[in-house]
């Protein structure tokens, strides 16, 4: 972020950069897609991580029971150009970390990268006919598909309402864009959030009344080996613990950690960043500056691009650990959004439903 003398003027320019491009939709002068077949679309209006990938793998756990469901993707930063079909045994540089992550996670779903996601959808049909729901990743900003629900994350340490248009601020796109979503998460919770703390931010948001407003945290699940047959000690409570990361904000996944062990080093590097053999040469040197029990934690994101046994030093391997998050819904709300969900799904209902209070 760049200071306001500087922010404010360039991020002016940029925001009459995005509403022209906003009009044109709205009159029609760019066409949206719309489909016969649900298109559920998860997303965000700033730069850097609210959580859509625990978000998506949520929604397949929960939508792949009823329906033959598709994940499509840009596939950021990976090195390959238009559409890919993701397999298990496709690379993080071929079609992105995230999809990566995801395939891995569920291999029984297609999964696919496309810049172009109209060319994107039309392909994945072509393959596999049988889907029947498609979960568009971070695509809210991409108008040229009309989803039948849009479901908007918002980190709650970031509030849109705090913040300002890029390069000045994190907003990658207008406030009153939420507007055109269904559903508002709020992401990444404290687990002390009292009803007041919701109030204000339901408040500040100021949803109109077709809109649901939910309150979400990240619940880390079992730390995992990411080299199993190489850990020779458990890893325990109280342990102390080097942080690897490459993520946006990692602060909620540091903050995670520390109840139940000792976070005693971290090595931090910016979001979606690919691991090299310097890297891994700078995490041995700080290894060996801390207890010799350290175990190395990571992300689930992060895991993905630290699999190849032959780049990974062996004393690496020994001790690096991943952790697993699931999103969960702050007050019991969770039946409520899964019902509403549904009947956006069903119906395609835009704009109908009132949402309690």
């Amino acid at each position: 972020m760049l200071n306001p003398f500087l922010g404010a003027p360039l991020a002016f320019l940029y925001g009459l950069a995005i509403d022209i491009r906003h009009k044109l939709f709205d009159l029609h002068l760019l066409k949206s897609e719309e489909y016969d077949i649900p298109i559920v679309c998860v997303g965000n209006i700033t730069v850097g991580g609210t959580g859509k990938t625990p978000v998506t793998e949520y929604l397949i756990e929960r939508l792949a029971t009823r329906y033959r469901v598709a994940v499509l993707s840009r596939g950021y930063k990976r090195k390959t150009k238009g559409f890919v079909l993701a397999t298990v045994r496709s690379s993080f540089r071929q079609i992105g970390d995230e999809p990566k992550q995801i395939k891995l996670k569920y291999p029984e779903i297609p999964v696919a990268v496309c810049e172009k996601r109209t060319e994107g959808i039309r392909r994945l049909r072509e393959i596999h006919p049988e889907v029947n729901l498609i979960i568009l990743d971070d695509a809210f900003q991409h108008r040229y598909v009309e989803p039948w629900v849009n479901i908007v994350l918002m980190d709650y340490n970031n509030p849109v309402y705090r913040d300002h248009l890029m390069p000045w601020g994190t907003l990658r796109d207008r406030r009153r864009q939420l507007n055109r979503a269904h559903f508002v998460l709020v992401t990444k919770c404290p687990p002390d959030m009292n009803p007041l703390d919701m109030r204000l931010v339901r408040k500040s948001l100021d949803l109109y009344p077709y809109q649901s407003l939910y309150f979400t945290r990240m619940k880390p699940d079992t730390p995992l080996p990411l080299f199993p047959d190489q850990i020779q000690r458990p890893l325990n409570a109280g342990d102390p613990l080097l942080v690897l990361s490459g993520i946006a904000n990692p602060t909620p996944f540091i903050r995670s950690l520390s109840p139940r062990y000792k976070v005693v080093g971290q090595k931090l590097f910016e979001d979606h960043h690919l691991y090299r053999t310097r890297d891994l040469e700078e995490v041995l040197t700080l290894l060996s500056q801390l207890p010799p029990e350290t175990k190395i934690m990571t992300t689930e994101k992060d895991a993905v691009k630290l699999t190849n046994r032959k780049k990974i030093p062996v004393e690496i391997q020994r001790r690096l650990y991943y952790l697993p998050i699931r999103v969960h819904f702050v007050g019991g709300c969770e039946p409520d959004f899964l019902r509403q969900l549904e009947q956006y799904v069903i119906s395609n209902q835009k704009y109908h439903i009132l949402h309690p209070e």
